[in-house]
């Protein structure tokens, strides 16, 4: 007796119709078979877009039967509370070091997001570095070549796409560089004495802005300032040392009979956490308080002084700064007024100095990267 090329439809119950394609699928445990449908056009069918991970199906969506862990708040794997910090590479060390500094809390690892998996087998997933919490930050270091970086790369994008809501940045080679070149290290210092001595005296690469450039600049702050402070003048507070010039003639440019007052913050490496060295002699309850900075990159520095005279009990208080790095913030802070939007370079000059040298320069350029980091191709 000849078989059909199909068993019968099975019966689940009253009123059941017959298998799907797909259940006759699953029941015959082979593929489906279309020749028993409508004949179609000879049109191609249409293109699908594909998916934008990896531009690829996952293993895990490759039969559509399974769900994944993978976007689901089943993927995000804690940490143990326990477990000791055992950091990977020196860098993160020296990241926690500087996060230490600042008082600003930090967890290690804390998380591992599963990236692909097929149910609950993990095939792929990422952990971040650092998490911190009171700015609900990941930070995932990378010090490799900037072009060895995709994979990692690859594990942030698949990770934004899977858990939109978690906040991470990626800290290149050159920003950790640049970071550590902002509080002082050089590249002796990062990759031991054997390292090439720095020249006598550094070229600039790019000047970014000319005196006169300046000068207009820190003029439209002080007429911006003037008219927004016209019935309270304000308390104008600089942190030294590279605010200086910078604070000295945006004064020259408010017409208001303003008070100016001065504090500085302990150096990383002088000991122990961040803290104020010297304090205002002003009282600044009830005033009108503007913060004067040259630059605000990370925005951790900016973050402790803002939260230390929030406390004194200001009217208000608001921030100017001539220079303004996004791409490297950290830490996000109010900032009212901003003379120049600041590309991710390392800058010199009018009062910003390098290892204390440069401040004199009238203009700002961009120092040159052999001058900071150990290898400035990265």
């Amino acid at each position: 007796m000849n078989k059909s090329p199909h068993p019968a439809p099975r019966s689940e119950g009253p009123g059941s119709g017959p298998l799907s394609l797909r259940e006759r699928a699953e029941h015959e445990g082979g593929a489906i078979d279309r020749t028993d449908q409508p004949a179609t056009t000879s049109q191609p069918p249409p293109v699908e877009q594909q998916p934008l991970l990896d531009q690829q199906p996952r293993p895990d969506e490759d039969d559509g039967f399974v769900p994944s862990i993978a976007g689901t708040p089943a993927g995000i794997i804690e940490r143990p509370a326990n477990a000791p910090v055992v950091f990977a590479h020196p860098s993160e060390r020296e990241l926690a070091r500087i996060l230490d500094f600042y008082r600003i809390p930090w967890r290690y690892e804390p998380r591992s997001f599963v990236l692909r998996a097929k149910g609950d087998r993990v095939l792929e997933m990422f952990s971040p570095d650092f998490y911190l919490p009171e700015i609900d930050q990941y930070v995932e270091l990378t010090t490799l070549r900037q072009r060895l970086v995709t994979k990692k790369n690859r594990k942030l994008r698949l990770l934004r796409e899977l858990y939109p809501d978690v906040n991470i940045r990626l800290l290149y080679r050159r920003d950790y560089q640049e970071l550590l070149a902002k509080y002082g290290f050089g590249p002796a210092e990062l990759i031991g004495p054997e390292a090439e001595a720095f020249r006598s005296e550094a070229g600039a690469e790019q000047i970014l802005s000319s005196q006169a450039e300046i000068a207009a600049t820190v003029r439209r702050l002080g007429e911006t300032i003037t008219r927004d402070y016209a019935d309270r003048p304000p308390v104008l507070v600089g942190v030294l040392k590279g605010v200086t010039f910078f604070l000295a003639d945006l004064i020259r440019e408010i017409c208001l009979p303003v008070q100016v007052d001065f504090m500085a913050i302990s150096a990383l490496g002088t000991g122990g956490a961040v803290r104020i060295v010297k304090d205002l002699g002003l009282d600044i309850q009830d005033r009108h308080v503007l913060l004067v900075e040259d630059i605000v990159d990370t925005g951790m520095t900016l973050r402790y002084i803002l939260g230390h005279l929030e406390r004194r009990g200001p009217a208000s208080l608001e921030v100017c700064t001539l220079l303004d790095k996004r791409a490297r913030r950290l830490a996000p802070v109010p900032i009212r007024y901003v003379g120049f939007q600041l590309n991710d370079e390392f800058v010199v000059g009018y009062g910003l100095d390098f290892r204390q040298r440069y401040r004199n320069l009238p203009f700002l350029a961009t120092l040159l990267p052999e001058r900071y980091r150990p290898d400035h191709t990265a």
